[in-house]
């Protein structure tokens, strides 16, 4: 593994930093365990009919209400332990009266647990435990490299990319709380209508709604370009001026092509949802998608800067540094630094 992937340890971390990606990978491995269990524990509830023998239907039916029983039992500490970050950062937007990243996201997995448990109590009702868990590790899964990246960017050491990094991470999240606002506004009103139309379609509805346009590609989308932008930096340590001003604004262009193409993406799958074309198992499926999609375009930019297709203006990389991505510092590079960090501006 190469010393500035995302997912190595940077040197430069402190205790409290390797404890916080110590205790998120363990919330991780948790979340993908229990959701492959309670995904096969759901699996007899998708295949029931009235089809079946009499006999054979009221076994399946006893056979399906333990497992409804024990998926709720597995998916307690998911939703404890596994997504407590996510709670935290709801009730911290609360707090503050704002509509943070969070929030629709753990109003989510309440429609979704609060109904199920009420279901297995009564025995009678659709459950959405496996939605449940497969949300909260695809989510995790999307924070953990949204995690990875920001340590992997903190350690660079170069102040134009921790400059650009602020501002546009401020402005990221300026956007995205507009768009959060504006996503439960509409999850709720679409909620309306169903219980007007539909009843029965309510629950699952507003579930793929918030599911289906939750904003984890969005607050990946910074993150993920500014580790990237950091590995190119570290592979080219004689970079000229020109160079970083030119990985700093594709890192601008990138940021802004993963903020607002999540956005769109969102915004056109969400009429899919809101029409109760989507599942909420599926719409888990399209959020980890789009996450994987933002870490991809992140990673084009450090492809670019490291094939010795874009030094010096269209020179090549040295063979030394182009392959390994270890950050030498020189006083060219930090000479380079501070000439470039008047060039950083805002998206």
């Amino acid at each position: 593994m190469r010393p500035y992937s995302i997912f190595s340890l940077p040197a430069g971390l402190g205790p409290d930093e390797r404890r916080t990606r110590r205790h998120a990978l363990l919330r991780l491995g948790l979340a993908w365990l229990v959701m492959m269990q309670v995904m096969m524990l759901a699996w007899p509830a998708y295949v029931r009919h009235d089809g079946l023998a009499p006999g054979n239907l009221a076994t399946l039916d006893w056979a399906i209400g333990l497992m409804n029983w024990t998926s709720l039992v597995l998916t307690l500490p998911v939703l404890a332990y596994s997504a407590w970050p996510l709670w935290r950062g709801a009730l911290r937007g609360i707090w503050q009266g704002r509509a943070g990243m969070d929030l629709p996201v753990t109003i989510g997995m309440a429609a979704a647990f609060i109904p199920s448990v009420h279901a297995t109590i009564a025995g009678a009702g659709d459950v959405y435990y496996d939605s449940v868990t497969m949300f909260v590790a695809f989510l995790l899964t999307a924070r953990y490299l949204a995690l990875c990246a920001r340590q992997s960017s903190a350690a660079g050491r170069h102040d134009p990319l921790r400059r650009t990094r602020a501002l546009l991470t401020l402005y990221a999240d300026r956007r995205a709380a507009v768009f959060c606002t504006l996503q439960l506004a509409a999850t709720f009103a679409v909620g309306l209508a169903w219980i007007w139309i539909e009843p029965g379609h309510f629950l699952p509805v507003m579930v793929a709604m918030l599911v289906i346009s939750c904003p984890c590609a969005m607050s990946m989308s910074v993150p993920a370009v500014m580790a990237s932008a950091d590995a190119a930096l570290g592979a080219l340590p004689a970079a000229a001026e020109a160079d970083v001003r030119a990985i700093l604004a594709t890192a601008r262009r990138k940021a802004s092509q993963n903020l607002y193409g999540s956005a769109a993406f969102h915004l056109l799958t969400m009429p899919l949802a809101a029409l109760g074309w989507v599942t909420p198992w599926l719409a888990a499926i399209t959020m980890l998608v789009s996450s994987l999609a933002v870490a991809a375009n992140a990673r084009g930019l450090h492809r670019r800067w490291t094939d010795g297709r874009a030094v010096g203006g269209g020179g090549r990389a040295h063979p030394a540094t182009a392959g390994n991505l270890v950050t030498v510092a020189t006083p060219a590079t930090s000479a380079t630094s501070a000439s470039a960090a008047a060039a950083v501006e805002t998206p």
